[in-house]
């Protein structure tokens, strides 16, 4: 496993697209979209840093609109599955040729709604590579799936959601005719959004890496046996846990897997790393919220059996007996275009549906 392989399809816990908080797997796709988008236009290059903290501030792009799409790429990424994404994925594709725009779509994902008139790729890093975009038209599962092909070159990725809940998309089914729109005319931001970089170690050897937008997971194989782990903050040990699991999230990631573990929302301009215990057996069991620049490691002990770890729900690896897994910071962020501007609490009403009547706000200041 390395930081930059894209497996050839999706991983089990991706597709079909999640609902966050059903249940402590039904949870792990769901990650968090922010309503603040950043200052600038669509093509705006990435922030100086390349780190990626919650909100990453682009230079400004003057929107062009009536532009056509002459030496302009997008890749699509589309969720075969679903039908609805079938006739969108059409209608993208029509609207973006007619405008002179090159639409990129993944070899096995052109056959099944029979695309023509696209450009054939691998699913690869390089899938991205010279794209202005990623549209990807599925869920939140989908939506990491696109960002595995949009993290390598850096393309802002534009999600339209055609599952339930769909945290990291920007819009719904219903506007994708305003999305193509957008697109040609440039009409959209850019904002970067914190990952992790995962190191797995066996006997001090590093065996794996690999990185995650929502979170890395440290999990129980077997459902009768739990795991016994010591996590560790800052290179101190912190507890010992007989636990399911332990999830290291970033604020994006904080609705998915680990809101289902109990863990707190954060909002995506927080730039913090989360560590949330899976159903630990202890009294000290409570989600933890970290400095982004600390590092988290969780050390499976030899008694605990054979562990898993997963990135966001849709890459594997198996632990054995006395590995160790370090979370921290991603060099690399995930970047989404963004077409609103809605706070990120108006998102979170609209997503839970929660309930707000009774509210009055904030008094109207008035002159004396």
């Amino acid at each position: 496993m390395n930081d930059s392989a894209v497996p050839p399809g999706p991983g089990p816990a991706a597709e079909p697209d999640a609902e966050p908080g059903a249940a402590p797997d039904a949870g792990r796709d769901a990650g968090q979209t922010s309503g603040s988008a950043a200052a600038g236009g669509g093509e705006a290059p990435r922030g100086a840093s390349g780190r990626g903290g919650g909100t990453g501030i682009e230079e400004p792009v003057t929107p062009t609109r009536g532009v056509t799409g002459s030496g302009r790429t997008v890749l699509l990424v589309t969720h075969t599955g679903r039908p609805a994404a079938l006739r969108s994925a059409h209608l993208v594709v029509d609207r973006l040729t007619r405008a002179g725009m090159t639409v990129r779509v993944l070899k096995q994902e052109a056959e099944e709604p029979n695309l023509s008139g696209v450009e054939l790729v691998d699913p690869s890093p390089t899938a991205a590579e010279d794209a202005e975009l990623v549209v990807v038209l599925g869920g939140d599962g989908t939506l990491l799936r696109g960002a595995e092909l949009a993290r390598a070159s850096g393309t802002p990725m534009l999600g339209v959601n055609l599952g339930r809940v769909g945290f990291l998309a920007e819009a719904e089914r219903e506007d994708l005719t305003e999305v193509v729109e957008r697109v040609v005319e440039r009409r959209y931001d850019v904002e970067e959004r914190m990952t992790v970089d995962v190191l797995v170690r066996t006997n001090g050897d590093v065996v794996g890496r690999d990185w995650a937008l929502n979170e890395a997971s440290v999990e129980k194989v077997s459902r009768e046996r739990m795991i016994e782990v010591v996590v560790e903050v800052d290179g101190r040990p912190l507890s010992r846990w007989g636990t399911d699991g332990v999830v290291c999230a970033t604020p994006t990631g904080s609705t998915a897997y680990a809101f289902s573990a109990g863990g707190p929302v954060v909002w995506p301009e927080v730039e913090a790393l989360l560590l949330v215990p899976i159903s630990a057996h202890a009294l000290f069991n409570r989600p933890l919220v970290v400095s982004p620049d600390s590092v988290l490691a969780v050390e499976m002990q030899p008694e605990g059996g054979h562990g898993v770890m997963w990135c966001d729900g849709r890459r594997m690896m198996d632990l054995p007996p006395g590995a160790r897994v370090e979370v921290r910071r991603g060099e690399l962020p995930v970047r989404l275009a963004r077409l609103h501007q809605a706070p990120f609490t108006d998102r979170l009403v609209a997503k839970f549906a929660l309930p707000v009547r009774g509210w009055r706000g904030a008094p109207e200041a008035h002159d004396h």
